[in-house]
């Protein structure tokens, strides 16, 4: 057998030359094989993404192999590689199903995505030899529509000149791509905007490939509109079908179609005679609305302004300025006229004519000479916001060139300055601050020295004042007090506030930083740029309920200044925790029958969240017929009286919810003892009934035991300490029997004698010795001293007669021996100190013994259905009949 297994493995393990060497045989002299080694193809489809377990095909039904063959066949995947890790073979039945691996058509044939056919090849061989057979298996993966069309970029930008004709085509250089074939590829593409100027189409090469194309459809301007906005839309052909989008931006690229335009077609300009070189005459200035170089003007002068014209003005031909560039004279002609051209590339030249009237000067202006104090640089003057008020800015010296004429000087233009003479000189002037200048109000001013001869003629002189800022502003935060609040358990590095403060001064000194005071808790962040407060920790508002901290904003001057505000964070409660007992256990005692709705104790319970959240309601989970709580104040009450005696204790579950939502509850356990009280007089459950009786007979030796009187009670500790004693006796000698106080036994005291023959009857009185009164019942207890019953009717009709029993008033002793001396009362005080001491420590002792016994699981069982004797009232007279009563049950305690 071993050796037989071994070929078999080496069979198996050489399957594949076997093929080559079964087709060898084929096709050579050996055809004894041919009708079950020839080589078959079978194939399959099925759809990707199809789960584990779809049944792709039956190999052994689709060969038809199970009629002409007898044994079992057996199925196996020649090679387990990529292909065969997609599909599960069963050996036995042929059966090709869909393994866990999913058949995803695009990540199986990426490199043919493009083409229908995606192919899974598997080479499978059925055994045994004698039918074997070699099957080619080709399973083709047919596409869903699982890939919506993308395009390869976020924005496609197009670029179209604003001169461009109806119906031009701009391509779409990166089209959409889907991964599946046919009709589930990009099928169409569409606009989400036309703006009625375009439209959008698709070409489709040999290949199948699909180009959209944006199509001009109207006129474009970019001076209207310079670019439009909109998204491109790419649909696939699947059901339904899935979209692909990306934001599409036409460029309008402009066009030398707009030419310079003058806003006037003439200025006139009047010029005195006695104007000084460099004098400004006009400013010339057209417009273009093209952009770029299509937008650049040069101003000349045409070509009829004649040469003369030209030598008196200058035109700066990129800022079109027009100045006096030569000396007016007595020669000079009145009235020029300037034609100006305004020239853009490839444009007709715009045209404005400036006609200068020069008048003549017989009496020429005053001078005036500037000699600056403050820092001045071409012409402007540069003071700091802190210099002091009264601060000098210049000297101005006026002066007449004719030295005829008398000449004022003011000042012109608003401004914290004045213009005084500066005495004692009569031609000075002097320039000077009034008040203090703030570069936050104002950065400059712009002032005229105004000098005014006699004869009209004047002169200004221009002075610009700029102010220079100082750090003389601190930076000042919106708020002064920031109020936050944020709810507990937050998240940690939680964005709290944007700390926000303003400085008035400009360039670094401006600039504000941001810092946490000392006072702040190291779990808090402010960035130093932005301002940003964060938590790094999570904050619990039952540990710290407000932070109250400072924060500082420092600008960059030197020295720098900084202002503090004060950040106040309240953390808002969340319902986090649960009610919470003071104790998990509590324990009341609770003396028996204490009177209903009495209040047995205080649940205390607390809740450390605020509010609605803290809100506790107590309810009574168990025993709610019986015991009810106050929700407000957490006291327990019964709304019953309780008896020990039906049950010695309870055991109650509280449940203590708040008002969150959702709300939180805990639990705790109530134990209640009751404490007996003496309400239970002793049960005579032997003898049962006061009308038995029990033969003696005349031989009993003295000292013997006759019978016992047996009782319980009900009650705990002293309470159900039972003592007995014989209160009436009746019959020859009641004398001769006795009754032991502790144990209830009746023993004979004296031999009996001839004539002591007959009906004994003994009053027995069973007491506790419960606090403050011990309560009793009696039993009559009947001896019939005699040698034999014969006669039972006549005892029955001696135990029915009343008898007349006289009571005796003695009560019982129980833990005493009787003493045969006489003390004097003097000198019993100290004994009977120590004896009520002691007392008392018995009392309290049997109290927590009682206690103990109340809580054990296990109690003892009491007879059940016992005869219950009544008291009997202690007079001379006894109705035997009042002491037949019913029987009561006696319930286990």
């Amino acid at each position: 057998m071993g050796h037989q297994t071994s070929r078999s493995s080496i069979s198996i393990r050489n399957l594949p030359h076997l093929f080559l060497c079964m087709v060898f045989i084929t096709t050579g002299p050996f055809k004894c094989f041919a009708s079950y080694s020839r080589a078959t193809e079978l194939l399959y489809t099925v759809n990707e993404g199809l789960p584990e377990g779809v049944l792709i095909g039956n190999i052994k039904a689709d060969l038809q192999l199970g009629l002409s063959v007898d044994s079992p066949l057996s199925f196996s995947l020649v090679s387990k590689g990529i292909s065969g890790q997609y599909v599960s073979l069963n050996n036995s039945t042929g059966e090709l199903y869909t393994s866990a691996h999913e058949l995803d058509r695009e990540a199986q044939c990426q490199e043919s995505l493009g083409m229908q056919d995606c192919l899974l090849l598997l080479d499978i061989i059925i055994l045994p030899q004698e039918y074997f057979r070699f099957v080619k298996v080709k399973i083709v993966i047919r596409d869903v529509n699982d890939n919506a069309p993308q395009f390869p970029v976020s924005q496609i930008t197009v670029s179209v000149p604003e001169n461009a004709q109806v119906n031009t085509r701009l391509a779409i250089e990166h089209p959409a791509f889907d991964p599946d074939v046919g009709i589930n590829g990009v099928q169409t593409y569409r606009l989400g905007d036309y703006f009625g100027v375009f439209t959008l189409d698709v070409e489709e090469n040999e290949s199948g490939e699909r180009t959209p194309y944006v199509i001009v459809m109207g006129p474009l301007d970019r001076e209207t509109k310079p670019e439009y906005v909109t998204r491109i839309i790419a649909e696939d052909g699947g059901n339904p079908p899935l979209l692909g989008s990306a934001t599409l931006l036409i460029h309008i690229s402009d066009i030398n179609d707009n030419c310079p335009l003058f806003s006037e077609s003439q200025i006139n300009v009047t010029l005195y005679g006695n104007s000084t070189l460099g004098t400004t005459v006009a400013i010339v200035q057209a417009e273009d609305k093209d952009l770029g170089s299509n937008a650049q003007i040069t101003y000349t002068f045409s070509e009829r302004v004649p040469q003369s014209t030209r030598d008196l003005f200058n035109l700066d031909e990129i800022t079109g300025i027009i100045k006096l560039s030569n000396t007016i004279d007595g020669n000079t002609i009145r009235l020029h006229k300037l034609t100006v051209l305004a020239n853009g590339p490839g444009c007709i030249p715009a045209v404005i004519t400036i006609q200068v009237s020069v008048i003549k000067v017989i009496f020429r202006p005053p001078e005036v000479v500037p000699r600056y104090i403050a820092n001045e640089v071409e012409g402007i003057v540069y003071l700091k916001e802190s210099e002091p008020v009264s601060s000098p800015i210049a000297f101005f010296t006026v002066k007449d060139p004719d030295e005829k004429n008398k000449v004022d000087c003011f000042l012109e233009g608003d401004g914290p300055f004045r213009l005084s003479p500066y005495k004692p000189y009569t031609n000075e002037y002097l320039l000077e601050t009034t008040k203090p200048l703030d570069y936050e109000m104002q950065q400059s001013y712009e002032i005229s020295v105004v000098a005014w001869s006699t004869h009209g003629f004047h002169v200004k002189t221009y002075v610009k004042v700029q102010v220079l800022d100082d750090n003389d502003n601190s930076p000042i935060f919106i708020q002064p007090v920031v109020e936050l609040s944020i709810e507990e358990n937050n998240a940690p590095n939680v964005f709290l506030a944007k700390l926000y403060a303003t400085d008035a001064d400009s360039g670094a000194r401006g600039e504000v930083s941001y810092f946490l005071g000392p006072d702040a808790p190291s779990y808090f962040s402010l960035d130093k740029i932005t301002g940003v407060l964060t938590v790094s920790t999570r904050l619990d508002r039952e540990e710290k309920e407000k932070y109250r901290f400072t924060v500082k904003a420092k600008d960059n001057g030197s020295p720098p200044r900084d202002s503090i505000a004060t950040v106040i964070l309240t953390i808002l409660d969340k319902n986090d925790n649960s009610p919470r007992f003071i104790n998990k256990d509590f324990s009341f005692f609770v003396p028996e029958n204490f009177p209903g709705l009495g209040e047995i104790g205080v649940i205390s319970v607390t809740d450390a969240d605020t509010g609605k959240n803290g809100w506790v309601a107590l309810s009574v989970i168990n025993g709610s017929d019986i015991f009810v709580i106050d929700t407000g104040k957490g006291l327990l009450r019964a709304k019953v009286s309780l008896d020990r005696e039906q049950q010695s204790s309870y055991v109650l579950w509280v449940e203590a919810v708040d008002g969150g939502d959702p709300a939180l509850s805990s639990t705790a356990k109530i134990t209640i003892l009751l404490l007996d009280v003496n309400d239970n007089p002793p049960l005579v459950l032997f003898p049962q009934s006061n009308m038995s009786y029990l033969l003696v007979l005349p031989s009993t030796l003295p000292g013997s035991p006759i019978t016992e009187v047996y009782a319980v009670d009900k009650d705990t500790g002293m309470n159900a300490v039972i003592a007995y004693s014989i209160i009436g006796r009746r019959g020859p000698r009641p004398e001769s029997f006795r009754i032991d106080s502790k144990t209830g036994n009746i023993t004979l005291e004296e031999a009996l004698m001839r004539h002591d023959y007959g009906l004994y009857r003994l009053l027995v009185k069973v007491s506790d010795h419960g606090y403050p009164e011990p309560l009793y019942s009696t039993v009559m207890v009947n001896l019939f001293v005699n040698d034999t019953v014969s006669n039972e009717s006549y005892i029955e009709s001696l135990l029915r007669k009343e008898p007349e029993i006289n009571i005796e008033e003695r009560e019982p002793q129980i833990a005493m021996e009787p003493t045969q001396q006489r003390v004097e009362s003097a000198s019993c005080m100290p004994l009977l100190v120590a004896l009520s001491v002691i007392s008392l420590g018995c009392i309290i002792l049997t109290t927590i013994l009682g206690i103990c016994f109340c809580l054990k699981k296990d109690t003892k069982h009491h007879r059940q259905n016992e005869n219950l004797e009544v008291q009997m009232p202690l007079n001379g007279k006894i109705d035997l009949h009042i002491l037949e009563r019913k029987p009561m049950a006696i319930s286990n305690i």
